[in-house]
């Protein structure tokens, strides 16, 4: 590749990751695809419809991405989710940060960017919040505190941490084909279970898991094989190009809000460019923005008091410092990094799974307590 034809390829990956982040805008819009949602109508309804959509994008990602494996357009170990360095501590910990977090802020940050489509200035508050907070944990006093604390407890492993390549070793079988072997494994089993139950088979929750996973694997194919240059023509290094991390990404929402309150402010430094991160983050406000005004459910939102402000105050800050720390929210990791069948996806989605029960119970206790 030519230095001239860098622009041109950074201009397709950038518009191509718009136009999936406003597909995915959209159909979150449509369908309420929340993750916290879902885990609320369990704890507080026993009701599983939205946690089955959410499933269901989690399997058919899984299936993309490990379809991609196997075809040799795409490597886990490509992604920064499944390196040999396992950050258990970090994983686990920010997990639960953002969890509780998101409760407070009443919505993970993809649920918030589509607030914000729809009209809460409450959404716009903690979008602000939020992403000072995860700038602060990237490069600020968080971030030396978490480099000097949770980040230190680590495994050191000899391949990458996604299953396949842990498992090549000991099975002898290629990574590229277990890849093929337990996505299909994981993410078919994922999908029983959401076809196991009528509500499960709904139009609503077919078009939210269908929709936002293939938008998953499609922004994982622009940045992984459409993005991918083998030899960049002034390092002469493989890089993936137009993405913040230089690796191949997917879908997440926390470090992007950072990245793009850093673009915002500092537009005039020339350095300062647009990466996948940052459309995909404007994305889906655009998105969400446009199925609101289309649908006509379009409402100015605003805080119901000093009570409810400082609620999402303390949320927008969790779940800046916790996204951050566990390398991912409910998207990044929840479903980009699970769909890697990498182990720290796993640790993370479980702590963001168990902060949000704490916070729903501490939701509960304090109601009852002010009563």
């Amino acid at each position: 590749m030519q230095e001239s034809d860098l622009p041109a390829l950074v201009a397709q990956v950038l518009w191509a990751a718009f136009a999936l982040a406003v597909v995915f805008g959209a159909i979150a819009q449509r369908t309420h695809f929340c993750t916290m949602g879902a885990v609320a109508d369990i704890v507080n309804m026993g009701d599983w419809t939205r946690m089955r959509m959410w499933l269901l994008a989690i399997g058919v990602a899984m299936l993309g991405f490990n379809a991609m494996v196997a075809a040799g357009w795409v490597q886990a170990g490509q992604s920064v989710y499944a390196g040999p360095r396992l950050i258990w501590l970090s994983n686990l910990l920010g997990g639960l940060m953002f969890g509780f977090g998101m409760v407070l802020a009443s919505g993970c940050g993809n649920k918030m960017l589509v607030r914000i489509g729809g009209g809460s200035l409450k959404a716009v508050v903690v979008f602000v919040v939020l992403g000072f907070a995860a700038y602060a944990t990237l490069r600020g006093i968080t971030a030396v505190a978490r480099v000097a604390t949770v980040d230190t407890v680590a495994l050191s492993l000899a391949t990458g941490q996604d299953l396949p390549s842990l498992l090549a070793g000991p099975t002898g079988l290629a990574p590229a084909t277990l890849a093929l072997v337990l996505g299909g494994l994981i993410g078919g089993a994922l999908i029983a279970f959401v076809l196991a139950r009528p509500d499960g088979r709904t139009g609503e929750v077919w078009l939210g898991g269908l929709g936002i996973g293939a938008v998953i694997v499609g922004v994982w194919w622009v940045s992984g094989r459409l993005g991918y240059v083998a030899e960049h023509p002034l390092t002469l290094e493989s890089t993936f190009v137009a993405t913040n991390s230089q690796r191949m990404e997917s879908l997440s929402f926390v470090a992007p809000i950072a990245y793009t309150l850093d673009w915002l402010i500092l537009f005039s430094d020339t350095s300062k460019v647009l990466t996948l991160g940052i459309v995909s983050t404007v994305g889906v406000i655009v998105g969400s923005a446009v199925l609101a005004l289309s649908m006509r459910s379009f409402r100015w939102e605003g805080f119901g008091g000093v009570d409810d402000l400082t609620l999402h105050l303390a949320g927008a800050v969790l779940m800046g410092v916790g996204g951050v720390t566990a390398m991912g929210c409910t998207v990044g990791q929840g479903l980009s990094g699970v769909s890697t069948l990498a182990l720290g996806s796993f640790i993370a989605l479980a702590g963001i799974i168990g902060g949000a029960v704490l916070a729903l119970r501490w939701q509960v206790w304090r109601l009852e307590r002010m009563a």
